[in-house]
């Protein structure tokens, strides 16, 4: 039973590893086949599948919320501007 508490434990501690971050600056580059994005700091982020790709252009001011996976930053949230 210890076992079983103390492998739950583990693996709750692994998945809370992943926290949110957030990033802030203007969209560098954008690769449309690889779903990525490049702020002007040369850092990469990772787009969900299902983004609309028109309503993002190079030169946008943008704050990002990330979880870094897999040595990945795969974007959770994306504030615009207005």
């Amino acid at each position: 039973m210890r076992t079983l508490i103390g492998a739950l434990c583990a693996a709750f501690l692994m998945t809370a590893a992943a926290l949110a971050a957030e990033a802030e600056g203007k969209i560098k580059a954008i690769d449309q086949d690889n779903l990525t994005i490049t702020l002007d700091d040369g850092k990469s982020y990772k787009l969900p599948g299902e983004f609309d790709m028109e309503s993002i252009k190079p030169g946008m001011e943008v704050l990002l919320a990330y979880d870094e996976i897999d040595g990945q930053n795969l974007i959770t949230d994306m504030q615009l501007p207005e």
